[in-house]
């Protein structure tokens, strides 16, 4: 299937690891021109040399501080020439569950996650009008997804906030063309994660978390969430937006950790 996106031009944050450099990947296979976005200058050169066939640009800078975001998506732009759509990635834990965490840490949460996306999007915004519309895609958790929480009650209530912000957003920006989705993965497992580390440091809570929440048996992959991420940024979903899609193989549980 054609998707249609050969020319378009994408930024993406947390775009040198894991989830992000794999929705990156697909893009460029599809003809996607990038702006790599991420803290890591070093991270983001090993990225770009791993995507090939399309032009690459990298901004290391730090996704929470809105001004440096801003300047950081204006001048990626300005070298590709225009942005067509928007996948706001980064993201992660700050804290953890209400009796261990501060106020500090549910602003911290929330700035990562759902502050960060919506100044990515805001920075794009005026790209994507001069380009006659384009499509954004918030990667969230199933953390915040229908009603399932995990430990660390600061990322299920961030993730939770930024599912949100995807469905006012879809509202807000519908007359300028701009289609904003929400992307849930459940458990991704890929080298260096999360998942990896925990799988090594308790092999046997992981082999349990397997049989009793997922229902094939193992984790998801970043392709499967990547091919899904492409599907919703393309034209063939032309009319979808305001969507919370989840993307974690019928999983229960959304954590092998409990309150």
């Amino acid at each position: 299937m054609d998707l249609g996106l050969r020319g378009k031009r994408a930024v993406v944050t947390g775009g040198s690891r894991g989830i992000g450099l794999g929705i990156a990947t697909a893009l460029a296979a599809e003809g996607v021109d990038l702006l790599l976005l991420a803290r890591g200058a070093e991270a983001l050169a090993a990225a770009a040399e791993r995507v090939e066939g399309v032009r690459v640009v990298t901004r290391a800078v730090d996704v929470t501080d809105a001004e440096a975001l801003r300047t950081a998506v204006d001048s990626g732009a300005d070298e590709l020439g225009g942005l067509d759509l928007v996948v706001a990635n980064a993201g992660g834990a700050v804290g953890g569950n209400l009796a261990d965490s501060t106020p500090g840490d549910f602003a911290a949460a929330y700035q990562l996650n759902a502050g960060h996306s919506a100044a990515l999007v805001q920075a794009a915004l005026p790209h994507l009008r001069r380009s006659g519309g384009g499509a954004c895609l918030l990667v969230t958790s199933i953390n915040g997804s229908g009603g399932r929480v995990a430990p660390r009650t600061t990322y299920s209530v961030a993730k939770a906030a930024q599912i949100q912000l995807a469905k006012a957003l879809a509202q807000e920006l519908a007359p300028d063309r701009v289609r904003v989705n929400a992307l849930s993965p459940g458990s991704i497992l890929f080298p260096g994660g999360g998942w990896d580390s925990f799988r090594e440091q308790h092999p046997e809570q992981f082999a349990r978390f397997l049989d009793e929440e997922l229902p094939y048996g193992r984790l998801g992959t970043v392709e499967e969430v990547a091919d899904v991420a492409v599907f919703l940024l393309s034209e063939r979903a032309s009319w979808v937006t305001g969507a919370d899609v989840v993307v974690d193989g019928g999983q229960g549980r959304p954590s092998a950790r409990r309150f």
